[in-house]
């Protein structure tokens, strides 16, 4: 893999950690050069979240930089955002993606709005609307706005956010941790991993501490079209930290499920509304109504801020439409096919086994 931020990343050597500086890179417009120690990641036990759990945000003296995720598994790039309206556009092209971290870019792009002079009710609205389905990005915005008309910093509120939501999916992790047994077998949906956090993933934090534990365990991953982030992203991540995975087609998890070769299925959620239904990404209504179908329980990760109490069911939750290029490109289709591609879909209450959050492994939504 190219490991590259503006003119090369620096990655620390100390502590047994990998070092690799890539000189002479080329500078994108918009970017600046980032030299830094990526070391964000699981440190008890044997540590094995260090470098292999890059952060997907990076804030540091007034700056912020937004792993580009388009680009992961083949380069690892850093990209500076200087306002909100780039924010708002790495948010809706993919640069940065999952719930909590897009929440997380969110607060720091009303940040620097605050500390530029710029309308902070114009930012809002622009980020809002990048990504409406996951509540988490709405959730920080009105938070920022709350904490602007009280007075209070929005660098702190910010910060805040961020190690909130480190210290909610480390919890997520401890109990999730539980759900693992030795020698099981995991399928998981997308990627509720490190790249969609701010700390550890939901759906893979508990891999993580169970395998810094010493469990043994095998995790599924589900390709995820039409953009792939489980062969992507997580697959990256669960390779850098060691965990035993095998990649699978998506269609291909009635099969292994019928054959008795998963345990448990846990996936992250964009939105989980007031009577329990999640909204996440597109496939995880059939993985859920497959699970169930064949007696494996179905586990849905995530912190208190993708609970939306005021959205009744997952009905009322507007789906996102995404290009038709994410679905043909690179792909032999016929020329001018009409496509559809729903980036998320919703799975009732009624094939959710719990909610694992920062609070427990929750049955009873009402407990969240």
């Amino acid at each position: 893999m190219v490991v590259r931020s503006p003119a090369g990343t620096r990655f620390s050597r100390r502590c047994g950690t990998h070092r690799a500086i890539r000189a002479g890179a080329r500078v994108l417009p918009g970017t600046h050069r980032l030299r830094c120690r990526i070391d964000l990641g699981y440190r008890p036990g044997r540590g094995v979240g260090i470098v292999t759990l890059p952060a997907p945000i990076r804030w540091r003296d007034g700056r912020l930089w937004l792993l580009d995720q388009r680009r992961l598994p083949d380069e690892m790039f850093y990209q500076e955002q200087h306002d909100a309206r780039a924010v708002a556009h790495a948010i809706r092209d993919l640069n940065v993606r999952g719930a909590p971290a897009i929440g997380v870019a969110a607060a720091y792009a009303m940040a620097m709005a605050w500390r530029h002079g710029d309308d902070l009710e114009t930012a809002a609205d622009e980020l809002r609307r990048a990504r409406p389905t996951a509540v988490n990005l709405s959730w920080a915005v009105d938070r920022m706005q709350n904490a602007a008309n009280q007075g209070r910093d929005l660098v702190e509120e910010a910060e805040a956010i961020h190690n909130e939501d480190r210290t909610m999916c480390e919890a997520i992790g401890r109990h999730g941790a539980s759900l693992i047994k030795p020698r099981s077998s995991l399928l998981t949906h997308c990627n509720a991993g490190a790249l969609a956090v701010s700390h550890l993933g939901t759906a893979t934090a508990p891999m993580y501490v169970a395998h810094d534990a010493g469990v043994p365990f095998h995790v599924y991953v589900d390709e995820t079209r039409p953009v792939l982030q489980g062969s992507r992203l997580t697959s990256w991540e669960l390779s850098r930290a060691g965990i035993d995975h095998t990649l699978i087609c998506d269609n291909a998890a009635a099969h292994l499920m019928a054959g008795g070769d998963v345990d448990l299925v846990i996936v992250g959620a964009d939105r989980v509304t007031a009577n329990g239904d999640t909204v996440n990404k597109i496939g995880t209504r059939a993985l859920a109504i497959i699970a169930q179908y064949h007696g494996v329980p179905f586990y849905v990760a995530c912190p208190s801020p993708t609970f939306d109490p005021t959205t009744a069911t997952g009905t009322d939750v507007a789906i996102e439409e995404r290009p038709a290029g994410e679905v043909t490109d690179g792909i032999p289709t016929v020329a001018g096919v009409k496509v559809r591609n729903p980036a998320f879909d919703v799975t009732p209450a009624e094939l959710v086994t719990a909610y694992v959050t920062e609070r427990g492994v929750l049955e009873d939504i009402g407990d969240a």
